[in-house]
C-alpha cells in the first residue's frame, strides 16, 4: 500500500500557478522518494530519484529568485540564504549515500518532508503577496 509522506492542500498555495505547480512536483518528488526506500529499492533507483529532486530544487529555487528580482522584493537575500543552505545539505547527503557513507533514512526523509512544509507555508507564504500585487501568475 502506498502511503503518502506529505499530502498536498490549499494551506501550501502561495497564491501563483506557477510555484504552487512546482512545490505540488517537489512534495510528488518527496513521496516517490520515501516510497522508494518504503519498498527498498535498489541504491541506483534512489540515486535517481535524489538526483531528480536537487536538479528539480535547483530549477525551483532559480525561478523564486528570478522572480525576486524582478518585483524587487526586500527579503531576497535571506530567503537566498535558505535556498543556499538546503542545496548544501541535500547535496551532502546526495555525495554520502552515493559513496555509501549513509543510507536512505526515515530522519532523512523526515528533515526533507519537514523543511519543504516549513519553507512553503513560513518562508515562501512571505513573498505570496507581493507577486500577486504585481501580477506574478
Amino acid at each position: 500500500m502506498k502511503m503518502a509522506l506529505m499530502t498536498w492542500d490549499d494551506s501550501f498555495s502561495v497564491g501563483v500557478k506557477r510555484i504552487d505547480d512546482q512545490h505540488k512536483k517537489l512534495v510528488g518528488m518527496i513521496n516517490d522518494l520515501n516510497e522508494a526506500m518504503r519498498q527498498g529499492k535498489g541504491k541506483d533507483v534512489i540515486g535517481k530519484i535524489i538526483t531528480g529532486l536537487v536538479d528539480y530544487t535547483a530549477t525551483h529555487f532559480s525561478l523564486e529568485e528570478n522572480l525576486f528580482t524582478q518585483v524587487g522584493y526586500a527579503d531576497a537575500p535571506a530567503h537566498k540564504k535558505t535556498h543556499e543552505a538546503f542545496v548544501a545539505k541535500v547535496t551532502k547527503f546526495k555525495g554520502d549515500f552515493e559513496s555509501g557513507r549513509i543510507a536512505m533514512s526515515v530522519e532523512v526523509m523526515n528533515f526533507l518532508s519537514d523543511w519543504l512544509k516549513t519553507h512553503i507555508k513560513g518562508t515562501d507564504k512571505q513573498y505570496s503577496a507581493l507577486f500577486i500585487e504585481k501580477g506574478i501568475k
